[in-house]
């Protein structure tokens, strides 16, 4: 998600600093069991998710997708 904010919100160039993963789990932000989530069905992660209100969502794209007006992503 946050990847994705990044590029749909389109800034001439985004400036970071990775730290290695030892480091940055020293701090308090092990970040490695999002990783392990990714591997599991998104009912059965930590935190459960579930898709809601398929069919209003596809609607909704489709009214974008004619509009001509519209920002291409």
């Amino acid at each position: 998600m946050c990847l994705g904010a990044i590029y749909w919100a389109r800034p001439r160039a985004n400036f970071l600093r990775r730290n290695r993963p030892p480091i940055a789990a020293g701090a308090g932000f092990d970040d490695a069991f999002i990783y392990d989530e990714l591997k599991i069905a998104p009912a059965g992660r930590r935190i459960p998710m579930a898709q809601l209100l398929r069919d209003d969502s596809l609607a909704i794209f489709s009214a974008w997708k004619q509009q001509a007006n519209k920002t291409p992503y």
